[in-house]
């Protein structure tokens, strides 16, 4: 009977456990198909609230007693007059809009797929008085990715909404692509600007694998289907044309700055090179001189500033991934701390 009770126990725990997992596997599941989807969100943040809490917050701790009820009382005034005016069914003057984008570019640009996202959001409600504001940041990448994010930009100046970009930090190679599609570029003064040019790195590790009598063989239809290769023997009339194809990318890239930007000088600034803010201002890569931060400040008192944020949400495996890595990285952290060893 003993035997009995004890395995009635056992049984049960098992069983208890068993449905645990079950429900866990169940609810992770569920979660999954929830957000396989709904890959990602708009968020959206009143950027005008921010800038009055913040003049507020300063004026407030900057002002005495005195002076605190006397700023008190003007206020209550106004928000009486405001309710007032809106009871006799006068309307409060609507400000002009600003919408803000921000885009840190990588060699892909990967974050194009928010960026069009975002874009369309702006277009469905933007008019003509308002403006979309960008905050770039990229030092270029693929021609590919970075004409699809130009060409999204693209999409706001064909609907003649007034579109500026800032630089604070890079805009160049495909960055500046983006950067000249706007009405206004402005930069930081240290800002990196320009890079218009076009560069491809190829090693070739012909000669290693003839040193160690490895063939390599490569099957092609068209002449021109590879122009150079990493393993095998490049040919001079396949440089030739790997070359041909760079200069003609290049072509196209000074054709677009030079459409968007008709002032400039392309052929003086499309040498690959690249200037800080004040020496980019001087040769026409950008409108003026000032930060983002300026910008909005003084934009502030004009519109009304909206930020627009598409979020992609991570799934369960991701973030299962990154507790997990994190909690290895600590493990690993504690035992280099407790022995002394530190990687060189």
């Amino acid at each position: 009977m003993e035997f009995l009770y004890e395995y009635g126990l056992f049984l049960a725990k098992t069983l208890t456990f068993v449905i645990a997992i079950v429900a866990i596997v169940a609810v992770i599941a569920g979660a999954a198909v929830k957000q396989k989807a709904r890959k990602g969100e708009l968020e959206i943040e009143d950027l005008s609230e921010h800038f009055a809490d913040v003049e507020d917050d300063v004026i407030h701790a900057l002002l005495t007693k005195e002076e605190l009820k006397d700023k008190e009382k003007e206020d209550k005034k106004a928000e009486k007059a405001k309710v007032k005016a809106h009871k006799k069914g006068e309307k409060e003057e609507a400000l002009p809009r600003m919408f803000v984008l921000d885009f840190k570019g990588s060699i892909d640009a990967k974050e194009v797929s928010s960026l069009r996202e975002e874009v369309s959001a702006v277009l469905s409600v933007a008019k003509k008085e308002d403006e979309v504001f960008v905050r770039l940041e990229s030092g270029g990448g693929m021609v590919h990715g970075y004409g699809l994010a130009s060409s999204q930009l693209d999409r706001i100046r064909q609907r003649e909404i007034p579109l500026t970009v800032s630089v604070d930090k890079v805009a160049a190679s495909g960055g500046y692509m983006m950067a000249c599609v706007a009405n206004n570029i402005i930069s930081a003064p240290f800002a990196i600007l320009g890079s218009i040019g076009v560069i491809a790195q190829v090693p070739n590790f012909n000669k290693f694998l003839k040193k160690h009598d490895v063939d390599y063989e490569q099957f092609t239809a068209g002449e021109f289907k590879r122009t150079v290769t990493m393993f095998g023997e490049n040919t001079e009339k396949g440089r030739e044309k790997f070359v041909e194809e760079l200069e003609e990318t290049h072509q196209l890239f000074k054709e677009f700055v030079g459409e968007h930007r008709p002032s400039l000088d392309v052929a003086k600034v499309a040498t690959g090179e690249h200037w800080f803010g004040t020496k980019a201002k001087e040769l026409g890569l950008v409108d003026d001189i000032l930060t983002s931060d300026d910008y909005l400040f003084n934009a502030s008192k004009t519109h009304k500033i909206v930020s627009i944020k598409y979020e992609v949400k991570k799934g369960l495996a991701d973030k299962f991934a990154k507790a997990a890595s994190i909690s290895v990285d600590s493990v690993m952290g504690r035992l280099l701390q407790k022995n002394r060893i530190f990687p060189s």
